[in-house]
C-alpha cells in the first residue's frame, strides 16, 4: 500500500503543462507508477485540500539516452493530468 505522499511525486512545470493550466485549468503532475486513478484523487484531495473532477494518466516510456560513450535509458515515469472543481487552486501552480 502507498503512503499518499508517495502516491504524488512532483508537480511538472514544463512548457505545455504551462499552457494547459492557462488555457483548461489541468494541473500536471508525476505520479508512482504502482498508482491508479481513484489514488492519485484521493492523495490530491487531501494533500491540497481541493474536489477532484477528471484524472487521466500516461506512462512515459523509457528513452535510450547516449552520453559520451556511455549508453543507457531514461526511467520510467507516470504522469497524471487532473481537472480540479471551478475555483479550486493548487498554489504550486499560481505564479
Amino acid at each position: 500500500m502507498l503512503a499518499l505522499r508517495e502516491i504524488v511525486v512532483r508537480p511538472l512545470l514544463t512548457e505545455k503543462s504551462s499552457t494547459a493550466f492557462q488555457t483548461r485549468n489541468e494541473y500536471t503532475f508525476e505520479v508512482h507508477p504502482q498508482a491508479t486513478k481513484p489514488l492519485i484523487r484521493q492523495a490530491l484531495q487531501e494533500l491540497f485540500n481541493v474536489t477532484v473532477k477528471d484524472v487521466r494518466t500516461m506512462v512515459v516510456r523509457r528513452k535510450a539516452v547516449t552520453r559520451g560513450r556511455y549508453q543507457g535509458s531514461t526511467a520510467l515515469r507516470k504522469k497524471a493530468i487532473v481537472v480540479l472543481k471551478d475555483g479550486d487552486v493548487i498554489p504550486v501552480f499560481e505564479g
